[in-house]
């Protein structure tokens, strides 16, 4: 007995060895990626010493011009050579950068991988990021997961009986929603074309702003309804009843009408499972690039049920024809759609892009309408594209201004 209990001992080490040994196979324990230093440097170590050739990719370089099809030229991150040291070791070296979240991607021989020293990385529809933050000033901070009361992010589904489907929706519930007893406002925001529900709070950062903007009394405590836009989904990407298929922007069903149609469903489930005001004083609708199209569209159609608006580079006029060429009901006479809203007095009408937005155009042309008829709205124009970086920036923004 005693010689099968330390063989079996002999055998849990041995285990455990292993275990250990592929831990850290391949690393060296002294290499760190990314090395933040003091001056908000930062290096980046890959160890590869068979490759021929690595670069890395990331928002915190220097653009370059890269062209959509009837849209015009957009920014993308630029691409940099790393240095390969007599250990095999390739490194780069940045300039000091500004507090910000930034994302990166590593390219070995060719082929774009995450940087295998950083467990942070992040899913953007079907590309995989790294993930690197640097605080240091008050945006940024907003960003991080500080020492205040934390809000709950549930994963919750509902029944849609427009779309035929059950659907999940991400909400985000402020810090005390459970103990309460209290009605809270609502802020229903969405996502951007080949997102999902996941997006906002995941790339977004919202749960870490509202949580740090609530504690420093600079927004109201409110429930956050993060939808799934793409109305032929259950839910995000691997996480439904289709199993692990492939995340893609080309999707049916996503600007042609029927999420608006179908998002009264939305409303009538937050509003019979949630203690919150039924009122259009405190329900606010916003959105990023198709989210921020949808926001428009719901709002106009629905004058009397949403008091804040937020447009964050808003894919406005890009939708979709139906099969004869026309458009359907929901976006037909928009501008006379608009009037009627403003006739109703939204407490604010907000919109925001950057400075080299392949969609700025879209967005200047709809001020143009809104200044020709002395409508009121609120414009915020940032450096930068279609980014993230931009877009936590407008919730940062927009957020502050709800339901005062």
């Amino acid at each position: 007995m005693k010689k099968l209990f330390f063989f079996a001992a002999l055998c849990l080490i041995g285990m455990t060895a292993k275990a250990q040994q592929n831990l850290n196979w391949g690393q060296d324990p002294q290499v760190v990626s990314p090395d933040v230093h003091a001056d908000n440097s930062v290096t980046f170590n890959l160890i590869a010493p068979e490759a021929q050739k690595v670069q890395i990719t990331g928002d915190f370089l220097p653009t370059q011009k890269i062209k959509i099809e009837n849209y015009g030229e957009y920014d993308a991150p630029g691409v940099v050579d790393l240095v390969k040291d007599d250990k095999g070791v390739w490194s780069f070296t940045t300039a000091a950068l500004k507090p910000e979240l930034y994302t990166y991607n590593m390219i070995v021989d060719g082929v774009k991988i995450i940087d295998p020293l950083n467990v942070y990385n992040i899913r953007d529809i079907n590309n995989l990021f790294s993930v690197l933050l640097i605080g240091g000033d008050a945006r940024t901070d907003l960003y991080k997961v500080n020492k205040v009361a934390h809000g709950t992010v549930s994963k919750v589904w509902y029944e849609s009986p427009t779309a035929g489907l059950s659907r999940r929706l991400t909400v985000y519930t402020p810090a005390g929603y459970e103990t309460s007893g209290k009605e809270y406002p609502v802020l229903y925001l969405l996502h951007g074309i080949g997102g999902d529900e996941n997006a906002w709070s995941e790339l977004g950062r919202a749960a870490q702003i509202l949580d740090n903007l609530i504690a420093q009394g600079k927004a109201e405590p409110m429930l956050v309804v993060m939808t799934n836009g793409n109305i032929s989904q259950e839910a995000c990407p691997g996480e439904t009843s289709e199993g692990f298929k492939v995340p893609t922007m080309m999707l049916p069903k996503t600007m042609e009408g029927s999420f608006e149609t179908a998002f009264p469903d939305v409303v009538n489930f937050i509003e019979k499972t949630y203690r919150v005001k039924k009122d259009k004083a405190h329900r606010a609708i916003a959105g990023l690039s198709m989210g921020g199209f949808h926001s428009l569209f719901i709002s106009i159609n629905n004058p009397d049920t949403f008091g804040y608006v937020g447009l964050f580079s808003a894919a406005v006029d890009q939708q979709q024809n139906t099969t004869d060429g026309g458009f359907p009901n929901i976006y037909a006479d928009r501008n006379q759609k608009i009037d009627n809203l403003f006739n109703k007095n939204p407490k604010l009408f907000w919109i925001g892009i950057g400075k080299t937005d392949f969609l700025i155009k879209n967005n200047n042309d709809l001020r143009a309408y809104l200044d020709s008829k002395n409508h009121k709205y609120t414009y915020l124009e940032t450096d930068g594209g279609h980014i993230w970086r931009n877009w936590r920036i407008y919730l940062s923004e927009f957020t502050p201004l709800l339901f005062k």
